[in-house]
């Protein structure tokens, strides 16, 4: 499973543009040198785990990970924490992330895409 470390290999040549290890899709810029999420230059505060699946989804744009994919990335193979878990985190993302929440799309009975 591909997490934060391998995030360069992963950026595609699409509207997500990368600058060194940030991640910029329109007004949204994620930073994961520093641990920081901005909208439209404003600074939005999200948890670690947040920032973990934002980075992890946005490092993977058009791609489905499913929830144990995103688990495993988070926690290892070994975890005893729901995939429900994810959703969880989803909601907390979308509500913080605002008009920016458009990028994250569910993909129904699977998981998640990073849409840009």
């Amino acid at each position: 499973m591909i997490c934060l470390k391998n995030l360069n290999s992963l950026l595609k040549e699409s509207q997500v543009q990368e600058t060194d290890t940030i991640i910029t899709v329109d007004d949204l810029v994620i930073d994961p040198d520093r641990q920081t999420v901005q909208n439209g230059g404003e600074p939005i505060k999200v948890s670690r785990t947040e920032f973990k699946v934002l980075t992890f989804l946005a490092g993977q744009p058009g791609r489905v990970l499913s929830r144990k994919d995103i688990l495993s990335c988070l926690y290892g193979d070994k975890h005893a924490v729901s995939d429900r878990a994810v959703d969880v985190q989803i909601v907390g993302l979308r509500r913080k992330l605002g008009p920016a929440r458009k990028y994250i799309e569910t993909v129904r009975s699977i998981g998640y895409r990073f849409k840009a």
